[in-house]
């Protein structure tokens, strides 16, 4: 079996397993969005992030569904760990002083600290684009929607490298599930558009 097809496998199977899980939360996306002092008072960050993704999914003010995206971002961010928080700091701030190097090394040892926080392979898997390691990036961004399937960051990163790559149907794939969970991202929408009509037109 030649790399690219083992390549596309991966995606695939990336793919179902997001859909399945994001398919699994539906009751809870379905509910009624929680106030916003309901969802600061919330105690963990798992029943703070279900509940912002669920006024996510409900929101149809752009502006508003921003702000619900920004506060789900900065939810992430927060690795639970000090240590881990300073080497994102500085890994963010090598990134800025164009340090690729350093900062991969800082993101590694993040990772190693802390496996299970998906913001240190989605970190990583954003460096590795800018670095040009595509299959590194997108190895990085499955290990992304395994932790956390509504990552909608990273489903638009994978969209966006399998479009380049000449993967159509799988990019469209890509931008319904992210979609499915982000519905009133304007980018998405046109981008989903753009790629359902040249879809089409490629097969008249």
């Amino acid at each position: 079996m030649s790399a690219m097809r083992v390549f596309v496998n991966l995606i695939l199977a990336s793919l179902a397993m997001t859909a399945a899980a994001v398919a699994a939360a539906a009751p809870l996306s379905a509910a009624e969005p929680a106030p916003q002092a309901e969802v600061a008072a919330l105690t963990t960050p798992k029943e703070r992030v279900d509940a912002l993704f669920a006024d996510l999914k409900k929101e149809g003010d752009e502006d508003k569904a921003r702000q619900v995206a920004e506060r789900i971002r900065l939810e992430w961010q927060d690795s639970g760990s000090a240590t881990v928080n300073l080497l994102m700091q500085w890994a963010s701030k090598a990134i800025a002083d164009e340090k690729q190097t350093a900062a991969l090394d800082l993101l590694d040892q993040a990772i190693a600290l802390a496996p299970d926080y998906v913001e240190g392979w989605n970190r990583r898997a954003t460096l590795h684009y800018q670095m040009g390691n595509f299959r590194k990036s997108m190895s990085d961004i499955n290990h992304v929607l395994a932790l956390e399937p509504r990552h909608f960051g990273a489903l638009a990163g994978m969209a966006t490298m399998l479009e380049a790559a000449g993967k159509d149907e799988l990019a469209m794939r890509a931008w319904q599930q992210f979609l499915d969970i982000y519905p009133s991202d304007r980018k998405a929408q046109e981008q989903l558009g753009e790629l359902a009509e040249k879809l089409a037109g490629s097969r008249t």
